[in-house]
């Protein structure tokens, strides 16, 4: 780990104000001070320091938060203690498990900042707590979720039209990675994205991200869209017309790829475990849930999101606003935690 004050310091964004993400962000600093070093929140103070009493338990003081005028400064704070690089102008506190345009404003503001600062070098990577797509929405946000979002940042960044960057979401914890084809669309708008084109650019942009975080060439295996893949023809044809040909070609560009593989038994397949070594390092799902459930089912606790195809590093945990428990002090930091560690390790 770097612990060097000339190293880049991560930034973690708030997230949504009335959700579980400021909560997350203060016990992950109280509970893992040495992942945490170097690492600073983007937001609003006051928002932090509502998230600290409401970790409060006998025995277990507050955390305290400190302000800070700059990203360095992350390195000159005590260990347990949350740093906070204010955005002006940004809504504070929040009811909590309250939709609202406001905290849809101030949890897209700060994943704003914290994209153009790490665009311009100015931070090594930048770690996201949950946000609210609805909220986002009735902000006036234009982009559903992070990835969009991030995806439009640089591609402004580079003077490009959105479309030149493409990104791809994945989902990755110690026993499974998937990367998906599709990401925040209608179950009948993912069917429809599943072309050649889409397939072989999602292999292409996984092998090249797991080549440099493995240091060796990914082997990765493909899920068909349909029933047991098609069957031959069988259960649809998707698997014979779109998949296998984005196989072929990605084969032909000497990349390590398998399937099409049925959806029902790859993500088996490619699990790793002590007793059970994973025959894959990824699985190319054709949608969101289909790639996401067999993660999640592993454990939320442990996967982390990482969006391939940035000229940035970006990770965050791998679940909501959980705006049914925001404010109890219940909320689970482990994810967050993975997401600062994985940060850590990519931009290494």
């Amino acid at each position: 780990m770097r612990n060097s004050s000339s190293a880049l310091p991560i930034a973690i964004t708030q997230g949504d104000p009335a959700g579980i993400g400021p909560e997350t962000v203060v016990q992950a600093f109280r509970d893992a001070p040495a992942e945490l070093a170097g690492c600073f929140v983007v937001g609003d103070v006051a928002t932090l320091r509502r998230a600290s009493q409401a970790v409060v338990r006998p025995g277990i003081p507050a955390v305290p938060v400190a302000e800070i005028g700059s990203p360095a400064e992350a390195w000159r704070v005590p260990p347990r203690c949350v740093p906070v690089l204010p955005l002006p102008g940004i809504p504070g506190p929040q009811r909590w498990g309250q939709v609202s345009a406001a905290a849809g404003r101030a949890a897209a503001a700060c994943v704003v900042w914290a994209a153009r600062a790490a665009l311009r070098g100015e931070i090594a990577a930048l770690v996201t707590a949950p946000l609210h797509k609805e909220a986002l929405a009735a902000a006036g946000v234009a982009f559903p979720g992070h990835t969009e979002l991030l995806q439009a940042e640089a591609a402004a960044h580079q003077g490009l039209a959105v479309d030149a960057v493409p990104v791809r979401m994945m989902l990755a914890s110690d026993e499974l990675r998937t990367v998906l084809v599709s990401i925040h669309v209608s179950l009948r708008d993912a069917i429809a994205a599943v072309t050649k084109s889409n397939v072989l650019q999602t292999v292409q942009i996984a092998h090249a991200a797991l080549l440099r975080s493995l240091g060796r060439p990914p082997r990765i295996a493909v899920a068909g869209l349909n029933p047991h893949a098609g069957e031959g023809g069988l259960f649809g044809h998707e698997e014979e017309a779109i998949i296998a040909p984005a196989i072929a070609d990605a084969r032909a560009q000497g990349l390590d790829v398998h399937g099409p593989i049925a959806p029902d038994t790859v993500f088996m397949r490619a699990r790793n475990t002590p007793e059970h070594p994973g025959e894959f390092d990824v699985v190319i799902a054709m949608y969101h849930d289909q790639g996401l459930i067999p993660v999640k089912y592993l454990g939320v606790d442990k996967g982390v999101n990482v969006t391939l195809g940035l000229p940035l590093v970006r990770t965050s945990p791998d679940h909501g606003t959980a705006f049914d428990i925001a404010g109890q002090g219940v909320a689970d930091a482990s994810s967050l935690i993975e997401a600062v560690r994985m940060a850590r390790q990519l931009s290494a």
